[in-house]
C-alpha cells in the first residue's frame, strides 16, 4: 500500500454504512474491499497514481463541459495543461538533470491518470511532453537535451511531433519529407517536395506549436541516410508561421475537440546543422555523416524503439477511459430500475438482470486483467529505458517493443468496445452528452490509430514471435519475414517473463491429478491459452514455409496468411495478459481481495475461451463437456460478483468526482 493511502486509511476512523465497511482514501470514502482492490490494481505505481488522483479531483479544474465549441475546447485545454505545469507535473519522465523526476514510467502513469479527466487534455499532454519532449530526450544529444528540455517542461516552448504525412502513416521509412545538408552554409534544408509529403493530423500544429520535431529523409553529400528527426521552428513568439512554413487546421474531427490537429508544409526551410537530433546519427562540423549504428534499417528501428513510451501511454490511456465508462454504467445500473417482477415490491434494478451483468462484468474483469499487464509493461519500460542508450539490453528492448505493440492493439480495441457497451447499457441516458459516455466514445475512438494502426501492430508482434526476438524488425522485409518462418520449427517456447514462477508452480501442482471437467481450474486456463498460442504460431510458420526461398512469392505468402498473423499476435498477447493477472493475484497479500481477484481472473479467462470455443473444438483442444460448461460458469461468476459491483468499480480507481456524469447526481 502506498504511504499516502496507508496514512489516510490508518488515521481515519473506519465506518460501517449500510452494512458495508468504509475507509477514507485521500479525500474519498471507499468500501474497504474497493480500497484494497484499487491498491492491487494500481500496482507498483500506487503512490503516484493516488497523488495524481487527488490533484485532478480537487476542484473540477480538469473536467471540461462537453457543450463547449471547438474553439472553446481548445482554449480550455490550453488552460488545463498550464494548470498541470503550475502544479509541478511538467517534468514527469524527464531526466533529473533538466528538472524532471528521472522516472521514465512516471510519465506514462501520469498520462493514464489524466485519461480519467478529459482525453483532449490527455492527448495534448502526450503530444507536448511525451512525443515532442520525449523525442528530444530520446533522440537528441546530451547538449540538445540540456538546451531544449527545460523549456519543454515549463511550457515555454510548445511543441509538435511531425511524423505522419498525407501519403504515409504506418510506413514511416517511406516518408517523403527531405532533410538535406548544405555544407556551404552549414545548414539543413527541410522541404516538402510533393503534396503527399504534407505533415498531417499533427497535434498542436493548427495553433499552438512553436517548434516541431520533423521526421524526414536525411541526405548528406548526395548519400541517403534514411529517416532522421530535426527540430524546426514553425511559429514565432507571436504565433505567426515561420518563413517557409505553411500551417493548416484539420478542422472538425470525430472527437478530441480540445486538440488543435493540423498540417505543416516546408518550403526550403533552413535550420542550423545542430538542430538535427543526433544521438543515433548526425552531421559533423566537417560535413561528414556519422552514426554509432552502421546498418540503416537497424538504426531506424533503434530510433523508433526509443519512442516506445508513446505506444505504452496510448494503451494505458485507453484502458483508463474504458474504466471510466464502465464505472459510470455500473453505478447507473445499480440505481436505475426497470420493470416489475412477481414477489418484489419495487421495480428490478438493472444490474440484477443477468443480461446486464453479462454486458458489464466480463468487461470489468478484462479491465482488471489489462491493469496488471500494463503494470508489468511499465516495469519493463523502466528497467530497459532508465539505462543509458548504449547500455540497454537489445533483446529486452525488442521484447518490450513487441509487448507494447500487442498491448496497445488489444487495449485500444477493448476500450472502444467497452465504452460502446457502457453507452448502450445506460439506454437513452447514455446518449446524453452531460452523462459523459458519448464524449468518451468520440475521444477514445482514434486511440486505435494513434501510435500505430492496430492491424500493423499485430503484424509486428507476429514478426517478433517468428524470430524469437533474435533479429530487429527493421531487418525483416516481407521476404525476410517469410524466411524467418522457414527457420522457425515446431515446439515454440512459451516465455512467461515475470509470471514464470507462479505459473510454473500452478502447473506443477496440477500435474498428476486426474483431469477434471471443471472449467474453473486455473491450470486448465493456462494450458488452453498456451496451447492456443503455440499451435497458432507453429501452424503460421508452416504455412509461410510454402514460399520457400522464392522471393517472388513472398508477398503472396505474407498476404495469404495475414489473418493467421493477427491471430498469432492476439493469442500471444492474451496469454501474456492472463499470466500477468495471475502474477498480480499472487502478489496480493490480503486473502479476501485475492479471492475476488481470482474470480475476476476466472471470468476474464473464460470469456476469452468462450470467444474461441469453435477453434478449440475444431482443433480437438477442448472436450464437448467443457465447451458446454463455459457459458453457465460465466453466468455463475457474474451472479456471484453482482453483490460487490460497487467495490469492483471502486477498485478500478475512478473517483466519483471525476465521473462527470449528471445522471449519477440525480
Amino acid at each position: 500500500m502506498s504511504t499516502h493511502e496507508q496514512t489516510e486509511m490508518n488515521t481515519h476512523e473506519q465506518a460501517d454504512t449500510g452494512g458495508t465497511q468504509q475507509v477514507s482514501v485521500g479525500s474519498e470514502r471507499l468500501t474497504a474491499l474497493g480500497a484494497s482492490l484499487r491498491l492491487a490494481v494500481d500496482g507498483h505505481y500506487a503512490e503516484q497514481r493516488a497523488h495524481l488522483r487527488e490533484l485532478l479531483s480537487a476542484d473540477g479544474t480538469f473536467l471540461r463541459d462537453p457543450s463547449m465549441s471547438v474553439a472553446e475546447a481548445r482554449d480550455w485545454t490550453r488552460g488545463a495543461i498550464q494548470a498541470l505545469v503550475d502544479r509541478g507535473r511538467g517534468g514527469a519522465g524527464f531526466p533529473t538533470s533538466v528538472g524532471g523526476d528521472g522516472h521514465v514510467a512516471a510519465a506514462v502513469a501520469d498520462f493514464e491518470s489524466l485519461a480519467l479527466t478529459d482525453l483532449s487534455l490527455t492527448v495534448k499532454v502526450g503530444v507536448h511532453f511525451g512525443l515532442f519532449g520525449g523525442a528530444i530526450v530520446s533522440l537528441g544529444t546530451d547538449e540538445q537535451v540540456q538546451e531544449f528540455a527545460p523549456r519543454v517542461i515549463s511550457l515555454e516552448l510548445p511543441g509538435a511531433f511531425a511524423m505522419t504525412e498525407v501519403g504515409h502513416g504506418s510506413d514511416v521509412q517511406s516518408l517523403e519529407t527531405t532533410i538535406t545538408y548544405e555544407p556551404d552554409t552549414d545548414e539543413l534544408v527541410v522541404h516538402s517536395p510533393t503534396p503527399t509529403s504534407t505533415k498531417t493530423y499533427i497535434g498542436n500544429a493548427a495553433e499552438d506549436a512553436r517548434m516541431a520535431v520533423v521526421f524526414g529523409q536525411l541526405r548528406v553529400a548526395g548519400a541517403d541516410h534514411g529517416i532522421h528527426a530535426v527540430l524546426v521552428p514553425v511559429r514565432d513568439s507571436s504565433g505567426n508561421p515561420a518563413p517557409g512554413v505553411t500551417t493548416g487546421d484539420n478542422g472538425a474531427k470525430g472527437g478530441l475537440d480540445g486538440v488543435d490537429n493540423g498540417t505543416f508544409r516546408f518550403e526550403q526551410v533552413r535550420v542550423p546543422r545542430t538542430m538535427l537530433l543526433s544521438r543515433y546519427g548526425g552531421v559533423a562540423e566537417d560535413g561528414s555523416y556519422h552514426s554509432p549504428i552502421d546498418n540503416q534499417n537497424r538504426r531506424f528501428f533503434t530510433m523508433l524503439g526509443t519512442l516506445v513510451r508513446g505506444r505504452i501511454s496510448v494503451a494505458g490511456g485507453a484502458a483508463q477511459a474504458a474504466r471510466k465508462a464502465l464505472s459510470i454504467a455500473t453505478r447507473y445500473g445499480m440505481q436505475r430500475t426497470q420493470f416489475t417482477a412477481p414477489g418484489r415490491d419495487h421495480e428490478v434494478v438493472l444490474l440484477d438482470y443477468l443480461a446486464h451483468q453479462r454486458k458489464l462484468l466480463p468487461a470489468i474483469a478484462t479491465s482488471y486483467a489489462l491493469a496488471f499487464a500494463q503494470d508489468g509493461l511499465l516495469q519493463d519500460l523502466e528497467a530497459v529505458q532508465s539505462k543509458p542508450a548504449g547500455e540497454r539490453d537489445q533483446r529486452a528492448q525488442r521484447e518490450l517493443e513487441t509487448r507494447a505493440a500487442g498491448m496497445k492493439a488489444v487495449t485500444t480495441a477493448f476500450a472502444n468496445d467497452a465504452i460502446q457497451t457502457a453507452r448502450e447499457a445506460c439506454g437513452g441516458a447514455g446518449y446524453m452528452a452531460e452523462n459523459g459516455l458519448t464524449e468518451l466514445r468520440r475521444d477514445a475512438d482514434v486511440f486505435a490509430t494513434f501510435e500505430g494502426d492496430n492491424t500493423v501492430l499485430f503484424q509486428l508482434v507476429a514478426k517478433g514471435l517468428l524470430t524469437n526476438y533474435k533479429e530487429m524488425w527493421g531487418d525483416l522485409d516481407m521476404f525476410g519475414m517469410v524466411q524467418a518462418a522457414v527457420r522457425t520449427f515446431g515446439g515454440t517456447v512459451i516465455e512467461r517473463a515475470a509470471a514464470r514462477p507462479v505459473v510454473e508452480r500452478i502447473m506443477a501442482t496440477a500435474q498428476g491429478r486426474s483431469e477434471s471437467e471443471s472449467v474453473l481450474e486455473r491450470s486448465w486456463h493456462i494450458a488452453m491459452f498456451e496451447e492456443r498460442e503455440r499451435h497458432v504460431l507453429d501452424s503460421l510458420a508452416q504455412r509461410m514455409r510454402t514460399a520457400g526461398q522464392d522471393e517472388s512469392k513472398a508477398f503472396e505468402a505474407f498476404n495469404a496468411t495475414q489473418d493467421h498473423l493477427l491471430m498469432a499476435a492476439r493469442t500471444h498477447t492474451d496469454r501474456v495478459i492472463l499470466e500477468s493477472f495471475i502474477a498480480g493475484i499472487d502478489r496480493c497479500e490480503d486473502e479476501g481481495t485475492a479471492e475476488v481477484l481470482g474470480r475476476l481472473c476466472d471470468l476474464y479467462a473464460l470469456s476469452s475461451l468462450a470467444a474461441d470455443r469453435g477453434w478449440f473444438q475444431e482443433h480437438n483442444r477442448m472436450s464437448a463437456n467443457r465447451a458446454k460448461a463455459i457459458v453457465p460458469a460465466i453466468n455463475q461468476l457474474c451472479q456471484s460478483l453482482r453483490p460487490i459491483a460497487l467495490e469492483l468499480v471502486e477498485g478500478l480507481g475512478v473517483p466519483e468526482s471525476l465521473l462527470g456524469s449528471a445522471m449519477l447526481r440525480d
